[in-house]
């Protein structure tokens, strides 16, 4: 099996990028005197305050910049910091800014680590490599296709590291076990499916208003092309609306996603088509996104990823964060249990550790970061891009589809019948366990979607539709560059 690493070096950075660009702008960042890593965390309410703690852990690392466009969280997340550090006889040293901007323009910043809303999450990193820093991004790196695209090209142009949040790329025993299924120990993969099923409830109607005065709200939506503020956007509910995030699909479930089409054959990048379809059900709220949802992709190969998100709460919830694997000749793996063809019983999945950095997901993106070495990085760029478009695709077959009465046979699985296998699953927990009337629901059922891999663009039928959803629009001021231009 090829390793991963040595994969990724031919195909990017062997391919005639050099790790320095002149011409006015910054290549990869040299680390400083006595192997210090300056760093910047930008997006401090939520997701941050684990970066923060994070890097706080690793050896010879400064956080030299907290970043969030609201007042009184930076001023909380710095009094934070300040404790914890003077608390270890350490002097406080970090400064704290509004604009990732400032901290950007800094020539002995390192890294910038980013736990923003996901609108502003490719911007950021392209910033940042342009400027020569490393990143580490939250998952989504991208929210949408196509500026994932330009994180791809950003980091081959200048060499800079770049880490997904995805902090399952980090434990040997899932990358042991998608080595395995990749080298075909338990026969061939036919479908790796991903659940994101955790309880959420719903948000309830804000209306707009002027934004609080301790928050900057050009700076907040930044690329987002929004004009009114309302309380459900800051700082979490953001999730569930279209121009600021990508429901639980690639929330959540980017984990899920990611590691679905980590034991896909190895050559396999992007699907070839989509369908999904859900509804957003009981909450009767402002959000947009779907809390229910069935996702699957055909790849060229003809292996399969399959989605389920379930976020609506009821009484004998199974909560579902996990990934399943089911292999042509019938055998499957269900919570690390191994189940041979026509067997009821399963034993235990047992694999050699896989391929990893080690240090966990901050760890070993400050190694990757010393070390100069972009393949290093657990949830490389490439990584993070073909698990993000997957999840991009099946949100957009779903933006794109048609309300039919709420039954079993809503799907359009044609003679798939692992899928529909699948989604009456889905379905009955829907109708028996949540409780979703019979009567006057409806689901949304999204076309099936034709995708070029290697383009990136849908073909055939709904192609204009679904080519207007790859690319966001953007705020003057922060516009995502287009390729070629980063």
């Amino acid at each position: 099996m090829i390793n991963k690493r040595r994969h990724f070096l031919k195909s990017t950075l062997a391919a005639g990028v050099a790790p320095f660009i002149s011409g006015g702008i910054a290549g990869a960042q040299i680390i400083g005197a006595n192997n210090r890593l300056r760093l910047a965390v930008a997006g401090l309410n939520g997701r941050g305050k684990s970066h923060i703690d994070g890097f706080l852990g690793q050896k010879g690392v400064e956080i030299a910049y907290l970043i969030d466009p609201d007042k009184k969280v930076l001023a909380q997340r710095m009094a934070d910091l300040r404790k914890k550090v003077e608390g270890k006889g350490l002097p406080f040293t970090t400064k704290g800014v509004s604009d990732v901007r400032e901290a950007l323009a800094d020539k002995n910043l390192d890294a910038l680590s980013i736990a923003t809303p996901n609108h502003w999450h490719s911007l950021m990193t392209i910033w940042a490599a342009q400027a020569g820093k490393h990143v580490y991004v939250e998952k989504p790196m991208s929210h949408d296709v196509a500026e994932g695209r330009i994180c791809v090209e950003a980091q081959q142009k200048y060499g800079v590291v770049i880490q997904h949040g995805t902090q399952r790329r980090s434990d040997a025993g899932i990358a042991g076990l998608s080595e395995a299924i990749r080298a075909g120990k338990f026969g061939r993969l036919k479908i790796s499916y991903g659940y994101c099923c955790k309880p959420r409830g719903g948000i309830g109607f804000d209306k707009v208003a002027a934004p609080p005065e301790n928050l900057d709200w050009n700076l907040w939506r930044g690329p987002a092309q929004l004009d009114d503020y309302h309380a459900n956007y800051a700082h979490y509910d953001w999730h569930w609306f279209w121009k600021t995030g990508n429901g639980d699909m690639n929330n959540q479930g980017t984990h899920q996603l990611d590691v679905a089409a980590w034991a896909l054959d190895e050559d396999q990048t992007n699907p070839t088509r989509v369908m999904s379809m859900g509804g957003r059900f009981q909450w009767n709220d402002q959000g947009e996104t779907p809390n229910t949802m069935m996702g699957m992709a055909e790849y060229p190969n003809g292996q399969w990823a399959f989605f389920n998100v379930r976020n609506v709460n009821y009484k004998g919830y199974e909560r579902q964060v996990e990934n399943e694997y089911y292999f042509e000749d019938g055998g499957r793996i269900i919570r690390n249990k191994y189940y041979a063809p026509g067997s009821k019983k399963g034993e235990s999945v047992k694999v050699p550790q896989g391929d990893v950095t080690p240090g966990g997901n901050w760890g070993s993106f400050i190694t990757a970061c010393r070390e100069g070495k972009p393949e290093m990085a657990n949830g490389n760029v490439l990584e993070a891009h073909y698990g993000c478009v997957l999840g991009h695709l099946m949100n957009n077959s779903y933006r794109l589809g048609d309300k039919v009465p709420f039954n079993a046979k809503a799907g359009r699985f044609g003679d798939n019948a692992p899928a529909a296998e699948h989604f009456g699953k889905l379905h009955s927990i829907m109708a028996d366990g949540v409780g979703v009337p019979k009567d006057g629901a409806e689901y949304v059922v999204g076309p099936w979607l034709k995708f070029d891999p290697k383009a990136e663009k849908h073909v055939g039928d709904n192609a204009a539709v679904a080519n207007a959803l790859l690319k966001d629009s953007n705020r003057k001021g922060f516009e995502v560059p287009a390729l070629g231009k980063v």
